[in-house]
């Protein structure tokens, strides 16, 4: 796939973060982009910088997801490439003892299924659709190829930690969904991969005191940093333009393996 002004692009959760710098990566070389978000402002002013088109979705709701697939086809024709960076972080241990009364709860069922929604029933979502339009194109190249889809899960899909029971499943949950997905559209030439980034530096982890960012960053072998989400855009880039790579779920993370906590 070669990322030029010919090709159509939707970014989810393309307002901040992974997903910010992902879609100005691809507008750089040309591609028309679309952010799903629902961040109005953000999603308005990267569009505006990018040249790009804001839609305003809900990743859980699908009647947001059917009316942001139509509002970029509309603006930009069919997409070729999708990005789901679009997610949530949730904390909480599966059960605690509150230190001073003794009490015993667990974690919220509700907050569980929200983050399943988000990050594991919102990728689906925007997976399914997006593929099944990428079905109505002509195939192109030597190979046929239709389409491209990244996306994003987490080093905690693998090395989860303490407190992050939600978020690990959900995480584990893109991963899986990764190879068997790649399998389903091989026929028609839409190729799938996930991306498990380790500690980024995004406007979630950049709200901890800098203290504690040293020393996330200080836990990295090699280099000692936090992530640059150019470089997360970096390899997405990379995932489509390289036909070969399918059904790969690749960790970025400076050779980090998180501990327990």
């Amino acid at each position: 796939m070669i990322i030029d002004d010919t090709l159509c692009a939707i970014v989810t959760g393309g307002a901040s973060g992974l997903g910010e710098a992902t879609a100005r990566a691809l507008a750089a070389k040309g591609a028309k982009v679309a952010l799903f978000d629902m961040n109005s402002e953000g999603a308005e002013q990267v569009a505006a910088d990018i040249g790009g088109v804001a839609c305003i979705v809900d990743v859980t709701d699908e009647a947001s997801v059917d009316a942001g697939f139509a509002k970029a086809r509309a603006a930009h024709g069919q997409e070729r490439l999708l990005v789901n960076c679009a997610g949530i972080a949730p904390v909480g241990k599966l059960v605690r003892r509150d230190r001073e009364t003794g009490e015993i709860s667990h974690y919220p069922v509700a907050a569980f299924r929200k983050a399943m929604d988000i990050n594991v029933v919102g990728t689906f979502q925007c997976m399914a659709k997006s593929a099944a339009g990428m079905m109505t194109l002509d195939p192109v190249g030597e190979h046929g190829e239709r389409g491209c889809i990244v996306n994003t899960a987490s080093v905690a899909a693998e090395d989860g930690q303490i407190g992050q029971v939600a978020y690990a499943a959900s995480k584990a949950g893109v991963k899986g969904m990764t190879l068997p997905v790649a399998r389903d559209l091989m026929s028609e030439g839409i190729r799938v991969n996930a991306i498990l980034p380790g500690i980024f530096h995004t406007p979630m982890l950049a709200e901890l005191p800098e203290k504690a960012q040293a020393a996330l960053a200080q836990a990295v072998p090699f280099p000692k940093r936090l992530g640059d989400p150019a470089e997360y855009a970096s390899l997405v880039c990379f995932m489509a333009e390289t036909g070969y790579f399918n059904g790969e779920c690749v960790r970025l993370d400076g050779a980090i393996r998180m501990p327990p906590k």
